[in-house]
């Protein structure tokens, strides 16, 4: 058996963790990340991750602090504007289009667009710049024992680690959550999300569309070019019953119900990617500590992908965790308590906001489209609402 001493052990190399292991790598802690995948840092590659991750304004400010933005910064795609269009009802075109506009409340965009995959990619090189930071790929997280002023962590390989925190960052099934025996609920829609990339003949002009129907929102989210072609990331949320039909159809038919499904808004639609199926869920932990232990991200809290607001809850949470260590004990009882104090109650608010809207976009009752068509338009019209509204969806309290 191989042991090890470190500050901090995190599980999870997605881009969650792999941001952890950047923030408390650059802030000086000695760090070791595992995963029991390899990463797949190429699209081209199979297991690749072709979704897409919007990172809004603090999440930004975050990651330049950390010295990650500067990696990032050139392969991201602005988010100016973010457009709410209803097609429910018989007509062929909008009912409601309301634009959000970033200018009127900042000078920066709304957030900035990358895919996954490239993330990664990006996020293992500045791990390697850092010297107290060590990536084991292929490697997963066992079993911890807490004690009093540190915690005993089994990998797989036996591989033993005594570290003073250990951060969950691997996902929705985490297993740190569940060694910790922390509880978790869950809220099933019997909805499956679709991603893949379009190119499309209308420019994009940085403006992410949620387009409303019923099912679910179908957003196209603004990338660079593809083959000399406007192309955006698309997030299709359905039942799941229609997911699997959509699955089966050839490229061509996929297509045409694409078009149809985004009222032919950014005209006709061609798949730039594969596409990629993951069921949709809402699920908050009952605790996000426990001895020795914090969870963050999906570990913590799962939304379904509405309004960018999954992985910059996640960033919170990481930026919150750093600063707490930075003023406490690493690890200790008092910084996992102002940990749960700090995160725990906006969390289940943000949880509950989304839940809502989700909620409201599956809708196919005529009267309550007619209800969500009058909400969008009067939340849009009424500007210190709207001003509001955007603010909140930054992370304004």
């Amino acid at each position: 058996m191989k042991r090890i001493t470190s500050d901090i052990v995190i599980s999870g190399g997605g881009v969650a963790g792999l941001t952890a292991a950047a923030a408390f790598g650059a802030a000086g802690f000695s760090v070791v990340i595992v995963d029991p995948a390899l990463p797949v840092t190429n699209a081209a590659f199979e297991g690749a991750d072709l979704r897409t991750t919007a990172f809004l304004q603090p999440a930004q400010s975050f990651l330049d602090d950390i010295g990650l933005w500067g990696r990032l910064a050139e392969y991201a795609t602005p988010l100016q504007v973010m457009r709410i269009a209803d097609v429910s009802g018989e007509g062929s075109g909008a009912r409601v289009t309301a634009d959000f506009d970033a200018a009127d409340i900042s000078d920066k965009p709304f957030g900035w667009n990358l895919p996954n995959w490239l993330l990664r990619r990006e996020m293992l090189a500045r791990l390697t710049e850092l010297p107290n930071v060590e990536f084991h790929a292929g490697t997963g997280f066992v079993s911890l024992l807490p004690r009093e002023t540190e915690a005993l962590v089994m990998l797989t390989g036996g591989l033993q680690v005594r570290a003073k925190l250990v951060i969950g960052a691997d996902g929705r099934h985490s297993a740190v959550r569940e060694a910790a025996d922390i509880d978790v609920k869950t809220h099933r829609y019997g909805q499956k999300a679709i991603s893949f990339a379009v190119s499309h003949p209308s420019p994009h002009d940085n403006v992410s569309t949620e387009i409303h129907r019923s099912g679910g929102p179908f957003t196209f989210v603004p990338l660079p070019d593809h083959e000399g072609e406007p192309c955006s990331a698309v997030v299709w949320m359905e039942k799941g019953a229609e997911v699997n039909r959509l699955m089966a159809l050839s490229d061509e038919e996929f297509e045409s119900e694409a078009l149809t499904r985004s009222a032919a808004l950014y005209g006709s639609l061609t798949l730039a990617t594969r596409r990629m199926v993951w069921p949709i869920i809402s699920q908050v932990a009952s605790a996000l500590s426990a001895p020795r232990t914090a969870l963050v991200a999906e570990a913590a809290h799962v939304v379904p992908p509405i309004g960018a607001q999954g992985l910059n809850m996640s960033l919170n949470d990481i930026a919150t965790l750093l600063d707490l260590a930075r003023e406490h004990d690493l690890g200790s009882r008092k910084m996992l308590d102002a940990y749960q104090k700090a995160r725990h109650g906006d969390i289940k608010l943000r949880v509950n906001g989304i839940d809502a809207l989700n909620r409201a976009s599956m809708s196919n009752a005529p009267f309550l489209q007619d209800l969500r068509v009058a909400g969008i338009k009067a939340l849009h019209d009424a500007a210190p609402v709207r001003r509001g509204l955007m603010k909140l969806g930054l992370g304004a309290s």
